[in-house]
């Protein structure tokens, strides 16, 4: 349980991390949601390979989630964190909000093959 509550905050620590610098552009190309992105997946990845526990990689993703949807809408003083872009261009936080939790359901949900991988080192055994 303080395992869960541990990758939890880590996730939403990465998740104010990710939505500030989400909107980042060098030129045309989104520098910031091309790292962020890489970044939370490979935090929540990471966290699944290393615990191999997959409740553990979701308490990560929906911290980080959680700390998006919080850090995305207007502040209390009216502030904004992630405007919306000008008409015509990319909009990265909207795709970021898209890309977040399409990546955790696909780390989540991603099959383990550890009791494969069991299953054929005993047959190689006997």
């Amino acid at each position: 349980m303080a395992g869960w509550l541990v990758a939890a905050v880590a996730g939403a620590v990465y998740g104010v991390a990710g939505t500030i610098t989400q909107a980042y552009v060098w030129g045309v190309l989104p520098i910031g949601l091309i790292v962020a992105t890489a970044g939370i997946t490979a935090l929540v990845a990471g966290l699944r390979l290393l615990t191999s526990d997959r409740w553990a990689a979701l308490a990560c993703g929906l911290g980080a989630l959680v700390a998006t949807v919080v850090f995305s809408g207007r502040g209390p003083g009216g502030s904004v964190v992630v405007p919306a872009p000008p008409e015509g261009q990319l909009s990265t936080g909207l795709i970021w909000t898209f890309a977040l939790p399409i990546m955790i359901a696909v780390v989540v949900g991603w099959p383990s093959f550890a009791g494969a991988r069991r299953a054929a080192a005993s047959d190689r055994t006997n």
